[in-house]
């Protein structure tokens, strides 16, 4: 038997309800249409090729196209459309009327009337040398054009007459759409959007229905939801004597509204048996299809013909509101609802965002450190700040980098802008727990504090008070006030997360470091604090002082004075805290200050300290040096400083207790649990537990009080993750701070990493950045080994990520694989953290059934 030739696999399929199509292999257009020919549509006769068929024509091997035209009859007139796996990697146009021919125009003309059949002639003519010859449309720019103008100017520039054969017009039609999806530009823009570098591309040929003639004839397109909000709403336009999407593009004079408008002419009005069929047939499509669905529709003398439909283009808000609507109808199960949204898009709701139709001038890019946008006028410090605020202007707090000296003014600004540091810096961590926008690492940007001014890299010159606006979604800055969308928390949002919570497996708690902290993780259902960052409760402009007479203290008595300052102080947070989230825990991080941060650096911090210590400016200056660091960091912070300083921990342990007792006093369930940071040896634990415990047993015996409380350890180092086994003798709970975990064990700093990360990103040494996404292979291995050393240990050991890792669903599914009983992120990443470890649990069971595919025919048609 002779093998069989590539020319026996280029065939075609006709698209009929039992027609054997693969979304695969015909891509999601052609397989959308088949699931409306099945639901009784009036489709237009047509045939599916496929992605093989598609990619051997551009090879340039001819299939037999005596037999594709076969399929349209006597007098085929066509349409060509590309149908990829996904709608969203794109594709060639749509070309139409393919088969216009001097031939087809006269027979057409007695159908349609000579004019239609003209104006379709040249509508082809004009498509097929832009589209196919690739020629300019300027040589058709001749006054009053006929078609045999037209025909003449193509023949002038090409040499060679208009193809007057229709099987010459198809093949070259679909040659050509076949070649530009595998053009290097084609290729690389699907790539950005997902697609594999060798995706396939089917087509469809379409019967035209033409839309333009005798009669009721023309196009347009309808969609039954609001695209922002996803209310129902009939929304589209429809235009007389026009084909395909004419109606969206034309002019308002020439196109009619669907209902009914005091604006102008509308479709229900004039024809509104058409407009209750369509109406009829988008629930038909919405029940058969489990989805929203736009109709492009034409009516030629009155006829109505359904050429194509797709999931309807809508916002992430509008997105949770149909799926809520669907599953609430029935149509779909709550787990597909949750399946449907994406994580990441969930933070376009909790935040203002940039307009989409906005016009963008950029300024300079950066890293999206913390998601949103916000406009207002330029401030380079926090009092130039908390001016702004005091008098109702909105500002954005524009700085080299930050410190805690800035925090007081991160508060009062409604967006933040840093020239240093990287998506876990200081400035990334504060914006993300205030819910602001934050661009960091912005190296396009020069800021000059001493004149106030933010120069970019095209030259222009801020100065202070200019207007800017910034967008933390996508990392950029932008000149001038740009039209923002707000934030979309609604009833359907709320209702979507509640159904996230009945199915997840692993927890959610919240990181929060004040009361107002505390509220908003109360507002995202967060299931407790996983990390309270106590030295946080300091940039209060009356403690920061108290807290640095604290440290610059060098006798015992005169930093005692100081902390009896700090004492109440905490004691009240705890307590405000605690009340908030009674009965859901709340693990407070004992102080973890590297020292730099909490040290003025400014003359006017050095003589405010100076005046506060009874001292010159100069003998503070000194003192500062003496405390300085090489290496800050790594230096006296965490647990060190617990264990030489202990007064500082001892203080905190009796606020925590204190608190306790008067928020149990007033009926609150309060478990406390106290977790030191940088430990990286047994004996720290040992040390700091048995201090703890001797402050709880001293409150005790003061108060008569009976106090329980858990006690943990933040694995951050190499070295305490790999002695977890040593360490979980002493703690019920270990929690991984994957932050300064991913820079110890690469050796990165995460405020210097943004400088040259992309770098490493395009080049492919690094995937992704590991401050944003876990590096599973080495951090996540050090997790892996402390999680089993610490359980072999203990058992019941609690297991958690507490860094911003645990807003990251990929991260969240790492977790997950080992056994964590939780995760914890900033209080505006909970929604997001919620929502990703819901999919995780529903599709676990699919993932572990290796017989399980979803069915061709399952009926969801992707967005």
């Amino acid at each position: 038997m002779l093998r069989r030739s590539m020319l026996d696999y280029l065939n075609f399929e006709l698209i009929t309800p039992t027609a054997a199509l693969h979304g695969k292999r015909h891509g999601a257009r052609a397989k959308c249409l088949q699931r409306l020919i099945r639901l009784d549509m009036p489709v237009p006769d047509t045939v599916a090729i496929s992605a093989e068929t598609v990619r051997a024509i551009a090879g340039g091997q001819q299939p037999d196209m005596k037999e594709l035209l076969d399929y349209f009859g006597s007098w085929p007139v066509m349409s060509v459309r590309s149908s990829p796996v996904q709608t969203d990697w794109g594709g060639p146009g749509t070309i139409l009327n393919i088969g216009m021919n001097r031939a087809n125009e006269a027979f057409f003309a007695s159908r349609l009337g000579a004019d239609a059949a003209a104006a379709l002639h040249l509508k082809f003519i004009r498509a097929y040398a832009v589209d196919v010859d690739r020629l300019d449309d300027e040589i058709f720019d001749i006054p009053d054009l006929t078609v045999e103008m037209a025909l003449h100017a193509y023949e002038d520039e090409t040499d060679e007459a208009f193809p007057q054969d229709v099987e010459t017009q198809l093949f070259n039609v679909l040659k050509s759409m076949a070649r530009a999806w595998e053009g290097t530009s084609a290729r690389l823009l699907r790539m950005s959007k997902g697609a594999p570098e060798d995706a396939g591309l089917g087509l469809i040929v379409q019967r035209m229905a033409f839309g333009m003639g005798k009669g009721e004839s023309g196009s347009g397109v309808i969609q039954f939801i609001d695209s922002d909000s996803g209310d129902a709403q009939e929304v589209g336009r429809y235009m007389r004597q026009s084909q395909g999407r004419d109606a969206l593009s034309g002019k308002q004079d020439d196109t009619m509204f669907l209902t009914r408008d005091p604006r102008g002419r509308s479709l229900e009005e004039c024809q509104p048996e058409v407009f209750q069929e369509l109406c009829r047939l988008g629930d038909v499509a919405r029940v058969g299809l489990r989805q929203e669905m736009q109709i492009e529709f034409t009516l030629e003398g009155g006829n109505l013909y359904i050429l194509d439909a797709l999931s309807t283009p809508r916002s992430s808000r509008a997105d949770v509101a149909v799926a809520v609507q669907l599953a609430n109808d029935e149509i779909i199960s709550r787990e597909d609802a949750v399946l449907r949204i994406e994580p990441g898009a969930i933070s376009e709701l909790l935040h203002q965002q940039v307009a989409p139709d906005a016009v963008r001038d950029l300024l300079a890019g950066g890293i999206a450190a913390s998601p949103g946008a916000a406009t207002g006028k330029l401030v380079f410090d926090a009092f130039s700040a908390q001016t702004a605020a005091a008098q109702n202007e909105a500002c954005i707090l524009v700085r080299r980098e930050t410190s805690p000296e800035d925090v007081r003014g991160m508060h009062a600004a409604k967006g933040i802008l840093t020239e240093r540091g990287g998506a876990n810096g200081h400035a990334a961590v504060i914006a993300r727990g205030l819910g602001l926008p934050c661009v960091a690492g912005a190296t396009d940007i020069h800021v000059n504090s001493k004149a106030r001014t933010m120069k970019t890299t095209d030259g222009r010159i801020f100065a202070e008070g200019a207007i800017v606006t910034l967008d933390g979604t996508n990392g950029q800055v932008l000149a001038g006030a740009v039209p923002l969308k707000e934030a979309g928390l609604s009833g359907a949002f709320r209702e979507l997360l509640t159904w996230a919570d009945e199915l997840r497996d692993i927890g959610v708690r919240a990181n929060a470091d004040t009361p107002e902290d505390a509220e908003a993780a109360g507002l995202f259902n967060a299931e407790g604090i996983g990390l309270c960052r106590t030295e946080h409760m300091f940039f209060g402009e009356d403690r920061l002082t108290v807290l640095r007479e604290a440290i610059f203290a060098e006798a015992t008595e005169d930093r005692a004075a100081a902390l009896s300052r700090l004492l109440p102080m905490q004691r009240e947070d705890f307590r405000d805290m605690f009340r908030i989230m009674a009965p859901r825990p709340v693990c407070v991080r004992l102080f973890d200050p590297p020292l730099h941060e909490f040290l003025p650096s400014t003359r006017a911090g050095i003589v405010e300290l100076a005046d506060a210590m009874n001292m010159s400016a100069r003998e503070a200056q000194a003192r500062i040096d003496d405390l300085s660091e090489v290496n800050p960091m790594l230096g006296m912070r965490g647990v060190r400083l617990g264990i030489t300083i202990p007064e500082i921990y001892e203080m905190q342990a009796r606020a925590i207790f204190e608190a306790m007792i008067e928020a149990s006093s007033e009926g609150a369930s309060v478990m406390p649990e106290i977790m030191i940071p940088l430990v990286s040896a047994k004996r720290e634990v040992e040390i700091i537990k048995s201090r703890i415990d001797a402050v709880a047993a001293d409150v005790m015996s003061e108060t008569g009080k009976t106090l329980e409380y858990r006690f943990g350890v933040m694995v951050e180092t190499p070295r305490a993750a790999l002695r977890a086994g040593d360490i979980a003798t002493h703690a019920s709970f270990l929690s991984f701070g994957t932050n300064d975990m991913t820079q110890m064990t690469y050796g990165l700093s995460r405020d210097d990493a943004g400088r040259f990360m992309s770098d490493y990103v395009n080049q492919g040494v690094f995937e992704e950045d590991p401050f944003l996404a876990l590096d599973q292979d080495g951090v996540g291995e050090l997790l892996q080994l402390a999680s089993e050393r610490g359980r072999k240990v203990r058992s019941k050991l609690t297991l958690s990520v507490c860094g911003e890792h645990g807003g990251d669903p990929e991260s969240i599914a790492f977790c997950r694989s080992l056994g964590m009983d939780y995760v914890s992120c900033s209080p505006y990443r909970v929604p997001v953290a919620r929502l990703a470890a819901a999919q995780l649990a529903i599709r676990a069971p699919l993932e572990e059934d290796d017989v399980f595919e979803f069915p061709e025919d399952d009926g969801f048609v992707p967005t």
